[in-house]
């Protein structure tokens, strides 16, 4: 799997604080291009904390970053995981996962992919990931999602609904999904993860419009 490889920074304002209060700190992004996505195995700490964040306005999280594990189930059970990071221009991670990453389905075989991703998928890419759900009925997608975006819009619905009636299972992120994601996916150095002050708070509140969602169908 590619690493990063286009490292121009810019220092941007961030959440950080690791006794769950809103710090603003200095610290270093990558600057992506227009049509960049990166892929890697895990990802810089500060990362996790600001774009996982589960906020309601998510200002400044112009990005999705995408955690993804996928067991192939046959004579051999395979695991592989990584994440993909995207800039919300040209291709979202959603696609570039299937584009990328889960290029070929064997008939033969049975796969459970989960993600974990920093907010829901827009309308265009719960169809495209639907469209691969019906192409693959061998496929079992589990998808956590940090925060859901712009879930009052019609067309964000109707791509959640899309989306479960496909057999995609969704989920909200929880602590427990938190602590994964970090030990799994996160350059941690060591250190162990600490909830922010609201993070049970934000993921009841959008479980809860979650399930308003898909009961409307």
């Amino acid at each position: 799997m590619a690493e990063n490889t286009k490292k121009d920074t810019k220092k941007i304002e961030q959440e950080e604080g690791a006794d769950g209060e809103a710090d603003t700190e200095k610290v270093e992004l990558l600057d992506l291009g227009p049509f960049e996505i990166i892929f890697g195995q895990r990802m810089p700490s500060y990362f996790f904390k600001f774009q996982f964040k589960n906020v309601e306005y998510s200002s400044g999280r112009n990005k999705t970053f995408l955690c993804y594990s996928i067991e192939q189930q046959g004579k051999e059970c395979e695991r592989s995981e990584g994440y993909v990071e995207d800039e919300h221009t040209g291709m979202h991670a959603e696609e570039a996962f299937f584009t990328n990453i889960f290029q070929e389905c064997d008939g033969s075989l049975s796969y459970a992919i989960i993600w974990h991703v920093s907010s829901s998928p827009c309308a265009a890419c719960a169809s495209k990931i639907a469209e691969q759900l019906s192409k693959c009925p061998n496929v079992h997608l589990t998808l956590f999602m940090a925060r859901l975006f712009m879930w009052e819009e019609p067309e964000i619905q109707q791509g959640l609904q899309q989306l479960q009636a496909a057999g995609c299972r969704l989920r909200i992120m929880k602590a427990s999904e938190y602590n994964y994601c970090w030990n799994t996916f996160v350059d941690n150095e060591g250190q162990a993860f600490v909830p922010w002050e609201d993070l049970q708070d934000s993921s009841m509140f959008y479980e809860g419009k979650l399930l308003e969602i898909l009961q409307h169908v």
